[in-house]
C-alpha cells in the first residue's frame, strides 16, 4: 500500500458516492489506473464495502447502552454459541471480544429504556455461557463513525 492507495482510502471514507473520475481527478491519476487500484483494494478486502451511515435518532434509535459481558465458562463452543447468538440480535451494532474480564463489549442501541430493559431480560440474559451483564448507559456521542487513519 502506498501513498496513493492510501489517499483513495481517506477519500472514499469521507464520501464512498464519489465517482471513479472524481476519485482520479481528486487523486492525480487517470481513470484507469485509479480504477485499477480501487479495484484491487476491494479485492484484498481492504475496502470490505460500502455503506450508509444512519443517523439512529432520526431512525427513533434514542438509546444507547454498553453492556460487559462475563461468561461463566469459556470453552469453544460455549463462545462460538455466545458469538453466533449475538450476530443475531439486529439491535447490538457492535461487539467485542475482550482479554481479561469482562470478556466481551456490545453496544446496543433501541428506542428507550423500557426497550433496552426488555431486550435485556428476554433476549441478552438468556444468551448461552453468561454469568453475568453489566450496562452502563451512553450519555453522549462524542466521536462515531470517524474514518480510520490513512
Amino acid at each position: 500500500m502506498d501513498a496513493i492507495d492510501r489517499k483513495i482510502l481517506a477519500l472514499l471514507q469521507e464520501d464512498g458516492r464519489l465517482t471513479i473520475t472524481e476519485l482520479a481527478t481528486r487523486i492525480g491519476l487517470s481513470i484507469s489506473p485509479c480504477h485499477r487500484r480501487l479495484r484491487e483494494l476491494e479485492r484484498s478486502g481492504t475496502i470490505r464495502g460500502y455503506r450508509a451511515i444512519v443517523d439512529a435518532t432520526a431512525v427513533g434509535l434514542t438509546f444507547q447502552a454498553l453492556v460487559f459481558v462475563t461468561m461463566r465458562q469459556e470453552d469453544r463452543d460455549t463462545l462460538l454459541g455466545f458469538e453466533a447468538a449475538v450476530a443475531r440480535i439486529p439491535n447490538v451494532v457492535q461487539a467485542q471480544r475482550l482479554f481479561g474480564d469482562p470478556d466481551y463489549l456490545l453496544r446496543i442501541v433501541t428506542a428507550d429504556l423500557a426497550a433496552y430493559q426488555q431486550l435485556e431480560d428476554d433476549t441478552l440474559a438468556v444468551l448461552p455461557g453468561i454469568q453475568r451483564l453489566n450496562s452502563t448507559l451512553v450519555m453522549k456521542q462524542v466521536v462515531d463513525d470517524r474514518p480510520l487513519p490513512t
